[in-house]
């Protein structure tokens, strides 16, 4: 699910949607991929809409590590549900899992399909203590309430993680705006074997915000944090082989520097991320900035983003 706006990484997502943003180099999407593939999941179907080109030339081979990838644009946003049933042709009767492009995490995900198939559900949430939201009611292993729409309250927030049966597309009309979440609600009204799961082991991150996105390098950078579904050796990068350095710059912290980047001559840089092609001129401090494609920085900044 890659067709969000990304309103709150702005101006992070202006020319880049988030979904692509770099994580040591690495694309945020890839490693909700590497996680599925993990499982082993063997193709993908990706929905977008801002900056589709972009997507477009990531996946110019319309693959991912060998396995298939569709691309389905959505000129007008059509949420989480429209989206869904705008799928439905690259789907057979098979249940599929959907995962939001724009989170990063290491939870075990065959528990949760363990789960779909052992109550035999209709649709399977993966649920999570986040301290983001309790929207989601789970009492004996059944989803009973979602939003408060029956007055139960939640205790669970979704993890942006699903396995779906195909049955859902008949609950779903073509080209519909429309968010799963009051499609379940009826569904639960209506007898729908909707369950969830627990799934607090492991990280678990929304990269909504600037301040998300640096906590995440850090905790990569401090903690030696590494997914086990991420089989690239060099991960995680921190400074990208075609970058050049002077040998007087200073890179601290969880400082990143990507491809085909140039630091100049003493410049300091400290928790500080730079996107492929930025360039930092001489004697320049930056501290907690992140520095977008094809930008150029001089002078001394602090808690930016440029």
């Amino acid at each position: 699910m890659a067709a969000g706006l990304g309103t709150r990484l702005r101006p992070l997502t202006e020319e880049l949607p988030k979904p692509l943003i770099p994580i040591f180099q690495k694309p945020l999407i890839t490693f909700a991929l590497d996680h599925l593939i993990h499982v082993g999941v063997n193709r993908f179907v990706i929905n977008t809409h801002r900056l589709p080109e972009l997507f477009q030339n990531f996946f110019a081979a319309r693959e991912y590590a060998g396995f298939s990838t569709t691309l389905i644009h959505e000129p007008d946003l059509l949420e989480t549900g429209g989206g869904i049933k705008n799928a439905e042709s690259h789907f057979g009767s098979e249940p599929f899992l959907t995962y939001s492009g724009d989170i990063l995490t290491d939870v075990e995900l065959q528990p949760l399909i363990d789960e779909h198939f052992r109550r035999g559900n209709d649709v399977t949430l993966a649920l999570r203590h986040t301290g983001l939201a309790s929207a989601v009611a789970l009492r004996d292993h059944r989803v009973v309430d979602i939003s408060n729409r029956y007055g139960v309250a939640g205790n669970f927030d979704f993890a942006n993680i699903a396995v779906w049966n195909s049955s859902i597309f008949q609950r779903i009309s073509p080209h519909k705006k429309i968010s799963f979440i009051p499609i379940i609600a009826d569904w639960i009204n209506q007898g729908g074997r909707i369950g969830g799961i627990a799934l607090d082991d492991g990280n678990w991150f929304n990269i909504g915000s600037r301040k998300e996105y640096l906590d995440v390098h850090r905790l990569i950078s401090n903690k030696h944090w590494r997914p086990a579904y991420v089989k690239r050796r060099e991960w995680p990068e921190r400074k990208a082989s075609s970058a050049i350095v002077d040998s007087s710059a200073q890179l601290r912290g969880c400082t990143v520097v990507g491809r085909n980047c140039r630091v100049g001559a003493d410049a300091i840089l400290d928790d500080t991320i730079l996107w492929p092609d930025a360039e930092i001129a001489s004697q320049s401090r930056l501290e907690a900035c992140i520095v977008r494609s094809q930008k150029k920085v001089t002078g001394i900044h602090r808690d930016i983003d440029i």
